[in-house]
């Protein structure tokens, strides 16, 4: 018999992160069954037990693996209000609203979250806020925090309009409400530049 390394456990253990973060944003956490999330990559369903107590304890993991992921892709953005710019306007653009299972978790998962237990709960904050908080630094660069709150509630009006966007089936319509979304995000977020 062959006794896998531990390298290999956290790689299978790393694979059904990601395949599973995809998958549920793609199929909803109540939409995705552990032989789904198990199919996806590539092993059984006894397998689950090896990595992880629980689908719970998967979804709380998989949630702050998607968020750790939008925090890091910030890094390819300007450090500045002009990088702000491109992630509001990334953010509310058709390939991000046509393709959820490569996009943000929030805007695909927020309204099962608020359903999940309180440790996925604490997952999502956490993550959430370093991603706003990067932001707010763009921002704010002297004092962050001053701008968290603000920078929350238009990440929330972005989600919105991305998720709303979504539902139409209105692909004009659609299309308009992502371009006045990134008109009024920017508005809020940077009102001297944007008027």
């Amino acid at each position: 018999m062959v006794r896998y390394g531990k390298e290999h456990k956290q790689a299978t253990r790393r694979r059904i992160i990601e395949t599973a973060g995809r998958r549920f944003k793609r199929d909803g956490i109540d939409g995705s069954g552990i032989a789904t999330l198990m199919t996806d990559a590539g092993l059984t369903n006894g397998a689950f037990y090896a990595h992880f107590a629980s689908k719970d304890d998967l979804v709380a993991t998989a949630v702050a693996d998607q968020l750790r992921a939008q925090c890091e892709s910030l890094s390819g953005q300007a450090p500045d209000r002009a990088g702000v710019e491109q992630i509001v306007r990334a953010y509310l653009s058709a390939e991000h609203r046509d393709n959820p299972e490569d996009g943000c978790p929030s805007a695909a998962l927020l309204d099962e979250i608020g359903r999940c237990t309180d440790a996925t709960k604490q997952a999502y904050t956490d993550g959430t806020l370093a991603y706003i908080d990067d932001i707010a630094a763009r921002l704010a660069p002297d004092d962050p925090k001053s701008a968290r709150v603000k920078t929350l509630s238009v990440f929330a009006m972005m989600i919105g309009t991305l998720q709303l966007s979504r539902a139409l089936a209105d692909r004009q319509l659609a299309d308009e409400l992502l371009k006045q979304g990134i008109r009024n995000a920017l508005a809020l977020l940077d009102p001297e530049h944007h008027s």
